[in-house]
């Protein structure tokens, strides 16, 4: 049995540099930040900072610099966090969640996160997100998965405890795989558990549990892809899409809130 704490991001990988904007279109990124080493070469510490959409893309599994505007400070708490526009800006992932997911043909504008516009949502239906989620607000957030193996070695549980989430919301809990981000064939995300979602109380707290078959097999079994990570997605359409783990993309309509800083899990080992 493993207990792991998540941390607060607002990031899933490297492109595009965040999940969340701000207002002026510029990427608000509590994660990994491309820099450039003396080198030449490309290093990629943990930070807080405003990213520019115009940041250079490489082609999928290299990196750049980020362009980084400023460090984020205790001054931007109030900062009103607002979704990414489809088409995604800075984006060189290429994989698609879903099958009607729409890839370039579709334009969406960012919206803040508060005013997102549900489909089918009617004022009189009682929306439970209409004051703006801030910076601050985003921060506050706190998680811990346990993962137990079964005796068999072929299952491992995972159970998860929050607090201090965005209140009243629809979440969801993705896993992430070692090839998922394959540069010679990425293979698909997926959900950590079907149904994957759960929802928080007025004080943002919740729990939330899921058995997977075989997460992970030994690092010398051929053909293996381990789940090395579990992404926690505030989904701002407050919908969920049951074997995918999102329609419109990374920051589109899901937005990664807490999550392991690196690959974790190493030391579990299961078998088919």
């Amino acid at each position: 049995m493993t207990a792991v704490a998540l941390s607060v991001t607002t990031q899933g990988p490297l492109y595009p540099p965040s999940e969340i904007m701000n207002a002026d279109g510029d990427f608000v990124v509590v994660g990994r930040v491309n820099r450039a080493t003396a080198d030449g070469g490309v290093t990629s510490p943990w930070e807080s900072v405003l990213v520019s959409a115009d940041s250079p893309v490489p082609e999928f599994g290299r990196h750049l610099p980020h362009d980084v505007v400023r460090p984020l400070t205790r001054d931007d708490d109030d900062m009103v966090l607002h979704t990414l526009p489809v088409p995604l800006p800075c984006n060189n992932y290429p994989m698609t969640f879903a099958p009607d997911q729409p890839v370039g043909a579709r334009d969406v504008p960012s919206y803040p996160l508060h005013r997102v516009p549900i489909p089918d949502l009617r004022a009189e239906d009682g929306p439970k997100i209409t004051e703006p989620i801030t910076l601050g607000q985003w921060l506050r957030a706190r998680g811990e998965v346990t993962v137990r193996v079964s005796p068999d070695r072929g299952r491992a549980d995972f159970d998860f405890e929050f607090a201090d989430l965005i209140p009243n919301s629809l979440y969801t809990v993705m896993s992430l795989r070692e090839r998922d981000l394959d540069p010679a064939g990425p293979t698909r995300p997926g959900p950590l558990g079907v149904p994957n979602v759960f929802t928080t109380d007025r004080r943002g707290a919740a729990r939330y549990s899921a058995t997977l078959p075989d997460p992970f097999p030994a690092h010398d079994r051929p053909g293996r892809n381990r789940v090395v990570n579990v992404i926690v997605l505030w989904m701002s359409y407050q919908r969920s899409y049951g074997g995918a783990i999102g329609q419109f993309g990374l920051g589109g309509d899901i937005h990664a809130q807490l999550k392991l800083t690196g690959p974790g899990f190493h030391e579990h080992t299961t078998q088919i």
